[in-house]
């Protein structure tokens, strides 16, 4: 990885010094492995500084499927099955730093978000938001832009992105070919949409 994650870690808590509340996004395409670097990065931030790091993933803003209905379903995960409000007015509580602020997450196995998942403590300064679309130049995912004091964009190759996407699906209990499916037509359209309609990140993390 460039910049290695200790260096990454490291500067972020230089930037964050003396701030009440400091939030970073970590954007990037489907299957470029945003949960597992947001934690291991959040990780690293708290062995330097104890408690003072926690993770808030977009994917707790899905759309119930109830509430998506039977058409819309079939792409979740596509930008308009977010709720996107939900998501910004719980990142303008964080920034205030006033209380806790209750997040939900999302459970992939069940395919459902759950309330109050996860709790960001006032003493959590340092607040890391994972997510496919918080750099997505299109209204509202660009109105999340001045909420974050540093953005950063996952770049990972199409070819590695495939083969993570398939590996997942086939995980979840898909066949090769509904695996292949969901994969080309629907998580890399996800993929090229988050590539090619991007504000440019304050960093790119390869």
């Amino acid at each position: 990885m460039t910049p290695d994650l200790d260096a990454l870690a490291q500067q972020i808590i230089y930037a964050a010094e003396g701030a009440t509340r400091y939030l970073v996004a970590l954007a990037g395409p489907p299957g470029a492995g945003k949960s597992y670097r947001s934690a291991q990065l959040c990780d690293a931030i708290n062995q330097r500084l104890p408690g003072q790091a926690e993770l808030v993933p977009m994917d707790g803003y899905h759309f119930d499927n109830a509430v998506l209905g039977e058409q819309q379903v079939p792409v979740k995960g596509a930008p308009h099955t977010f709720d996107v409000e939900g998501l910004r007015c719980d990142l303008e509580r964080i920034r205030q730093g006033a209380h806790p602020v209750a997040v939900p997450v999302f459970d992939r196995p069940l395919d459902l978000a759950r309330a109050g998942g996860r709790l960001i403590t006032l003493e959590q300064r340092i607040v890391i938001v994972e997510g496919n679309y918080l750099l997505l130049d299109r209204s509202p995912w660009r109105e999340l832009r001045p909420l974050f004091d540093w953005t950063l964009f996952l770049d990972v190759d199409d070819v590695v992105l495939i083969d993570r996407l398939i590996n997942r699906w086939l995980e979840m209990g898909q066949d090769r070919t509904g695996a292949l499916e969901r994969t080309h037509h629907k998580d890399m359209l996800n993929a090229q949409l988050v590539k090619s309609c991007c504000l440019t990140p304050d960093q790119r993390w390869r």
